[in-house]
């Protein structure tokens, strides 16, 4: 159980976990999920983490086959600009390990922002807190 899991339970969220054998050389671990779980790239999401004008950290969740749009993301959360986290700041933040990062279960609550396509589907599929291991939501 990871703890993106235990919040989805804890909510009452429905879900349905997958299960896949990540290979370490994956270029791209959300582009890999997508091809092992045979789902579209466009449906499934990855979880990025910036930090806002150099203060405070934000997640945004993007289609796998996107890149995040850091001066939307900036707009979007009320700042004059958006980095990328460094990645022992994301996994110390959020207590996931980078490409197992999850939007539920953080070790911090932060700021969220999802891609306005995820609308467009009836479920969508993010990671649940593990390399191999999504969790499809409805």
């Amino acid at each position: 159980m990871t703890p993106a899991i235990n919040s989805a339970k804890h909510a009452g969220i429905a879900f349905q976990l997958h299960e896949y054998e990540h290979e370490a050389a994956a270029h791209s671990y959300g582009l890999e999920a997508a091809e092992k779980l045979g789902v579209a790239a466009p449906q499934v999401f990855k979880t990025l983490v910036v930090k806002l004008d150099d203060k405070h950290l934000a997640v945004g969740i993007v289609p796998v086959n996107c890149q995040l749009g850091l001066k939307q993301i900036a707009k979007a959360a009320g700042a004059k600009k958006a980095t990328m986290a460094e990645p022992a700041e994301v996994e110390r933040t959020t207590g996931y390990v980078l490409g197992g990062v999850s939007p539920l279960g953080q070790k911090r609550r932060l700021a969220t922002f999802i891609d306005n396509s995820a609308a467009s589907f009836a479920n969508i599929y993010v990671s649940a807190g593990r390399r191999g291991l999504e969790i499809e939501l409805a």
